[in-house]
């Protein structure tokens, strides 16, 4: 959440970032310091009338020792007033304070200076290219028809237990899903990451902290007699972990990951681009997390991409990164690195990563602070990343590798899945 001594610093530059951004409310920044001079002027009158109110009481002790009974009388009078009018401004000063705040969570975060100008994913900056695309055999097809070959995904059955976006898997279906969370997790706490297992509902403290609220609601599930979201991906809880705490300096880094499935009500439209394993409402990702030095997040953002990068690479895959234009991006995000893996059958990039630095949008919210050397408090950043998305992964390992003897599996997920290759039936 953006401050609003900050915006009262910085107005055109804030402007100018939403504009990058292609922020469609920039009035609301105004709106921000109208009602951010108005709490100034409700503390002003509040403060002048309480220290009248102890100055008059003062006088009462004195004008009832020297026996002026009648002057007394009379401040004690002014004091109740005083004392009356003391309740409406309060009041006023709440209700100018929520104001400020619910303004305040309406603008999003500012985009880095390393985000690019643009509205659409057209404008987003390919950045580099690994691996190479494959050359598929004769008959080659895309996932959906794999994995009923095969007998690995089950959609209509999804369709049936829950409906459309709620996949079965099964048989080899369920293990390579397995593999895949088992190598992803290893893999991160290999490079220094703790795992956690964290809920998979949330409360609206919780949702609110990472930007889901109040920018999100659609988007989400909301059990309605407990007042709690099924989380869109475990940064939610994960990042939560930190909430309302004060770490010491020398503990940041800290980095956590995380297994968890995601669900998503708005999963996308209808039509080809929705078909299979491209996109769902429930889907099975693995996080990584880090809240880190504000001095140091941007480098760590790069070590976050490198890391992602050597993951999907590990894996056999064809991929792009991308640096996301100002309009592309999240609500939160301040500058964000897509990864997309090609599709063999699908002739398309599909999405399997986001590795994102939030600065100090989330931690603001979340008032996860540290104790800097001069024994202040100050405010953490906060990074995540898809390390990795499964579904999409899982569709492009399937299409890529299929051949006459099977679909051929990457060196690093044989121990996990316990061979070379899924058998053609």
């Amino acid at each position: 959440m953006l401050q609003a001594q900050f915006i009262r610093q910085h107005r055109e530059l804030v402007l100018e970032r939403l504009g990058v951004k292609n922020f469609k409310e920039p009035n609301l920044v105004d709106e921000v310091l109208a009602l951010d001079d108005q709490r100034k002027r409700l503390t002003l009158e509040y403060d002048e009338t309480q220290a009248k109110v102890n100055s008059a009481s003062k006088e009462i002790g004195k004008l009832m020792a020297s026996g002026d009974k009648s002057a007394a009388e009379a401040r004690k009078q002014e004091v109740a007033t005083l004392k009356q009018s003391l309740g409406p401004i309060n009041e006023s000063l709440i209700a100018t304070e929520k104001q400020l705040h619910d303004t305040l969570v309406k603008l999003p975060n500012l985009p880095g200076q390393g985000v690019p100008v643009g509205k659409t994913p057209e404008d987003n900056v390919e950045i580099r290219r690994g691996g190479a695309i494959p050359t598929l055999p004769a008959g080659s097809v895309p996932h959906w028809d794999l994995t009923k070959q095969y007998n690995l995904i089950d959609f209509e059955l999804g369709n049936k237990i829950t409906g459309s976006g709620f996949p079965v898997y099964i048989n080899k279906g369920a293990r390579l899903q397995r593999a895949l969370i088992s190598y992803f997790l290893d893999f991160n706490t290999a490079a220094g990451y703790t795992e956690v297992l964290p809920p998979y509902l949330v409360n609206e403290a919780s949702a609110y902290g990472t930007g889901q609220l109040p920018d999100k609601e659609g988007q989400m599930y909301f059990v309605t007699a407990d007042e709690f979201y099924l989380i869109p991906t475990a940064e939610v809880p994960v990042t939560n972990i930190f909430r309302d705490e004060i770490v010491k300096e020398s503990d940041l880094p800290l980095k956590r990951t995380a297994y968890s499935p995601c669900f998503r009500r708005e999963a996308g439209s209808y039509g080809k681009d929705v078909r299979g394993l491209n996109r769902l409402h429930q889907f099975e990702k693995v996080e990584i997390v880090q809240i880190v030095h504000p001095d140091k997040s941007y480098a760590v953002l790069e070590e976050m991409v490198a890391h992602v990068e050597k993951l999907v690479s590990s894996l056999g895959l064809p991929y792009r990164i991308l640096n996301l234009c100002g309009g592309d991006m999240s609500f939160a995000s301040a500058q964000t690195f897509d990864f997309e893996v090609w599709s063999a059958a699908q002739e398309k990039w599909l999405e399997v990563s986001s590795v994102s630095n939030f600065e100090s949008y989330q931690t603001n919210r979340m008032k996860i602070r540290f104790k800097d050397e001069n024994g202040k408090n100050q405010l953490a950043h906060s990074l995540n990343g898809s390390s990795l998305a499964l579904p999409r992964i899982l569709a492009c390992l399937l299409e890529n590798n299929q051949s006459a003897d099977g679909i051929l599996l990457p060196e690093a997920l044989r121990p996990y899945f316990g061979a070379d290759r899924i058998a053609k039936p």
